[in-house]
């Protein structure tokens, strides 16, 4: 019971939050839509339901009479069915693939970032006359294992991955076979075409093969815009995080342009695809803001160039530079340290509480439940009428 309870009570504050976060409606108001919403829940669980149902079908009741419940209804509801059927015994497995998934996903990541380097062991520089080679070949050095990310997540089987396979090999051979004159408005039409019709092949796999559903279709469609905003996003970030880079060890007199120009930059660029999609792909049923999503990447990313730096500075025993533009540089880093540090801690969901303070919410919890029922009526006739 206890267990239920605590779910419950999860629940209950995810659908409060979700409340809280929207302008128009006051704390005053948050209160009252919770206690009629815990009636509710009451009520059906004196029917006979479990605490899940009740929530569900009480959270779908209240839909009828506001328009934000009825919203928060619409984005929970599929993911509460879902909960519903897999049973009690699923989170700990959901937890398992989700590491599994990750794990994966960094190592997708890894191997885009280091496909581009492979065409240097070649002679080919991503420089000079071998621009136009790389901006043929820029979308097989990742597509292909997008691509294979979807597959593998959509459960796809192997005659299915075969032929989603065909096509990254054909575009391959053209772009690497046919005679492009450097810098010519075919080669141009390549590199800006090649993309598109490739991103294509990764929506099929999207849709799980089921690319004819108009459905589908358009759940990439919106997968797409999504993975845009990520993607501009987290190269801002990058820009930021590289652009701070190169003014510390400039302090100390250590050169890393090449670092950032020869693989933070390019790796970077492709990584960060692989990220995207995962992260898009994470947070579709997830109610969640990209802010603290974001926070979460780029805080061990910013802590990771301090301590290089900091061992940067011990190893070579240079001295920070002390001017006036450097001491301001490095208050600025740190004001973004600390900003990503605590609005990290503050995205936290209000649901998570600490073990510190969980006794004092199912305190609360059971006054709240132990209310009479007469006066929860009351409230629930007011708030109709």
């Amino acid at each position: 019971m206890s267990e239920n309870t605590g779910e419950l009570e999860q629940r209950i504050a995810q659908w409060r939050a979700y409340l809280r976060r929207r302008q128009a409606i006051h704390a005053v108001d948050v209160e009252e839509l919770e206690d009629h919403l815990r009636g509710e829940v009451a009520m059906l669980g004196d029917a006979g339901l479990t605490a899940d149902e009740a929530f569900l079908v009480a959270v779908k009741r209240m839909g009828d009479l506001d328009a934000l419940s009825r919203e928060f209804a619409r984005e929970y509801s599929e993911r509460q069915w879902k909960q519903l059927v897999m049973g009690p015994g699923a989170g700990a497995e959901g937890r398992t693939d989700t590491r599994r998934e990750a794990a994966v996903v960094v190592g997708l990541a890894i191997i885009a970032a280091l496909a581009i380097k492979v065409p240097e062991l070649f002679g080919r520089q991503l420089a000079g006359d071998d621009i136009g080679f790389y901006a043929r070949n820029a979308s097989l050095f990742v597509f292909p294992l997008v691509t294979g990310y979807f597959a593998w997540k959509r459960r796809l089987d192997v005659r299915s991955a075969t032929w989603l396979a065909l096509p990254f090999i054909a575009a391959a051979i053209l772009a690497n076979t046919f005679s492009f004159a450097p810098g010519g408005a075919t080669e141009v039409l390549a590199a800006l075409h090649l993309p598109i019709a490739l991103w294509l092949i990764v929506g099929v796999a999207y849709s799980g093969g089921h690319w004819r559903v108009g459905s589908r279709r358009m759940d990439f469609v919106r997968f797409s815009g999504e993975l845009f905003i990520y993607y501009a996003l987290m190269a801002f970030g990058g820009v930021v995080l590289i652009a701070f880079t190169l003014g510390m060890f400039e302090s100390i007199g250590v050169d890393v342009e090449w670092l950032a120009e020869a693989w933070l930059l390019p790796c970077g660029a492709l990584g960060a695809v692989v990220v995207g999609c995962w992260l898009v792909e994470a947070k579709q049923s997830v109610i969640e803001n990209m802010a603290p999503v974001l926070t979460r990447l780029f805080t061990p990313l910013f802590a990771a160039v301090l301590l290089a730096f900091l061992a940067t500075m011990v190893w070579t025993g240079s001295a920070i530079d002390v001017e006036r533009e450097v001491l301001i540089g490095f208050d600025l880093l740190l004001v973004l340290v600390l900003g990503l540090l605590l609005y990290a801690v503050s995205a936290r969901d209000p649901g998570a509480r600490s073990s510190s303070t969980s006794w004092r919410s199912r305190r609360v919890s059971r006054s709240s439940a132990l209310a009479p029922t007469k006066w929860r009526r009351s409230v629930r006739t007011s708030f109709c009428w």
